[in-house]
């Protein structure tokens, strides 16, 4: 079976600035897959041109094996990819519930009512506050509703940019606890998260990148065994791994 998605050789620049250069990575059917590293070292970038918001120099995207390195971002969409960014994006001048429409803008009128209802389903306070303006939403009612509206197309693949920056604890959980959820329904997930420890529980794989470039890949027992990887991304020594599941059934 066709790996969900298949990056090869990507490179990227802004202006005269590289910001990522040869990554390859892979999403499985289904697999929740992390990316790691420090600000600045290309994620949101590798994201972005999967999503096709940016246009890659060099390297191949495939979709189910379908290039579409070049295609455009609604037809990347329509291929099945939803892109949640960094910082929600939200319209905040629209309520809860214009958002989400707008996320379903592709879904025939009489499948509408059923996305919505999952929707809120998996996000209940949104139910409540379906004609609030976006804007007046917390941070993380936001994240719920920036997650929300990124499913009314039920994508096969949902690109996650830090979706528990800024939260506070209790309410990162919440989020995880959710993505977990999502992805026991078949949708593969590929996740950019500085909380490394809390990924790492959640996916099954992960690369690391730094300065554009991957710096290191694997099973998430593996990088959480990774001396380097601990101390730059998980703020431990060089004593021995704690358990890593590596799946979506511990997310404490």
């Amino acid at each position: 079976m066709a790996a969900t998605l298949e990056v090869a050789d990507l490179t990227v620049f802004y202006g005269k600035r590289r910001a990522v250069e040869g990554v390859s990575l892979a999403v499985g059917p289904g697999e929740v897959v992390t990316l790691l590293g420090a600000n600045g070292s290309g994620k949101s970038t590798t994201l972005r041109a999967i999503s096709g918001l940016v246009r890659p120099a060099r390297g191949r995207i495939l979709l189910d094996g379908r290039d579409v390195t070049q295609a455009p971002a609604d037809a990347i969409v329509a291929a099945g990819v939803s892109h949640v960014p960094e910082g929600r994006e939200v319209f905040p001048e629209f309520t809860v519930l214009e958002n989400l429409l707008v996320g379903g803008h592709r879904v025939a009128r009489g499948a509408l009512p059923a996305r919505l209802e999952g929707a809120f389903e998996l996000f209940p306070i949104l139910r409540a506050r379906r004609r609030q303006l976006a804007g007046t939403l917390s941070g993380g009612e936001q994240q719920m509703l920036a997650i929300a509206r990124a499913l009314m197309t039920r994508p096969r693949l949902l690109l996650l940019d830090e979706p528990s920056l800024g939260l506070a604890p209790m309410l990162a959980r919440e989020i995880f606890r959710t993505l977990a959820r999502i992805n026991a329904t078949g949708v593969a997930v590929l996740l950019v998260e500085q909380n490394a420890r809390r990924a790492l529980r959640l996916a099954a794989r992960g690369y690391v990148l730094e300065t554009g470039r991957v710096a290191a890949a694997g099973t998430s027992r593996e990088l959480a065994a990774d001396a380097r990887v601990r101390s730059a991304y998980l703020g431990l020594g060089q004593t021995a791994a704690p358990p890593c599941a590596g799946s979506a059934g511990s997310l404490g």
